[in-house]
């Protein structure tokens, strides 16, 4: 049986977004779609009294919110086979324990009730820096969010963190039909150019030839695997995370890959997955690497 794609809703804009996206991938890949609403409301209901007697309750609202991404969503896709549950829970843990159970898990980038300022809600960071499958962030401008750039980006990591990101990346476009590109950052550390300078550039064609090499590395295993994936290997000079952020603006979705290490209950995002969380132009996949 295929896991199904999990999404996480709450009434929000931005959960209403992950929907309409989720929908749009549960197409693609031919899976059900489970839309999960989490709230501790059992510890707090009752506790403060209702203004009016004719006030929903937290519960009711629940499911109603969940029916009516339900709605939506079988409105965009009779096809897609849809569930619904309403979980007495808080919210990320919620949803760290569906991702147990989900071939992703997709998030608004905001959930209701947090402030407008914010660039990335509290639940949809913990998510990404803590579930043990892919997570999803639905963010972006209008032409990331509706794909029609036809090209997914890559950001190609160690082959200790970034292996399985690859994997799904190209799976991903293979689905689409679209374009992958891989990119991998490289830097010439300042003290090679400085103690040579007739060598500047030297040590710069070393580190962008072994750049490509780990390309090769990395990719040979899926590119046999999915022949007729149409991929562009680049090899690019400077900072990952203002790399990929700025090339997400023509991406209609931004891989990365992030280590799970066993034991570990913080926040495990490096920089690069931060950042895109936080800014990227297209929708994010955090893919994880069991350490």
């Amino acid at each position: 049986m295929e896991l199904p794609l999990v999404v996480g809703v709450d009434g929000s804009a931005g959960s209403l977004a992950a929907v309409d996206w989720a929908v749009a991938e549960a197409v693609r890949h031919g899976l059900p779609l489970r839309l999960v609403y989490a709230s501790l409301w059992e510890r707090y209901e009752g506790a403060v009294p209702s203004d009016s007697q004719d006030r929903p309750s937290e519960q009711a609202m629940a499911e109603q919110v969940v029916a009516d991404a339900a709605e939506r969503a079988r409105r965009r896709a009779p096809e897609v086979k849809v569930t619904t549950e309403v979980i007495p829970e808080e919210a990320v843990a919620a949803l760290l324990s569906e991702g147990n159970n989900a071939s992703v898990l997709v998030t608004g980038s905001r959930g209701r009730g947090e402030l407008a300022g914010l660039l990335l809600g509290s639940v949809g960071l913990a998510v990404a820096a803590r579930a043990h499958g892919p997570v999803i962030v639905v963010r972006g401008d209008k032409a990331g969010l509706a794909g029609t750039h036809e090209r997914i980006l890559l950001g190609a990591g160690d082959p200790a963190t970034g292996a399985e990101a690859v994997r799904f990346a190209f799976r991903e476009a293979e689905a689409r039909g679209c374009t992958l590109d891989v990119v991998r950052t490289w830097r010439c550390p300042a003290h090679e150019s400085a103690d040579h300078p007739k060598l500047a550039q030297d040590p710069a064609h070393r580190h962008e030839e072994q750049a490509s090499e780990l390309l090769d590395r990395l990719v040979a295993e899926a590119v046999a695997d999915h022949p007729k994936v149409r991929m562009r290997l680049v090899t690019v000079e400077g900072p990952a995370r203002k790399v990929l952020l700025n090339r997400s603006a023509a991406a209609d979705l931004v891989i990365v890959g992030a280590q799970r290490r066993k034991g570990h209950v913080g926040l495990q995002l490096g920089r690069v997955a931060h950042t895109l969380l936080h800014h990227a132009d297209c929708p994010v996949a955090v893919v994880p690497q069991q350490a």
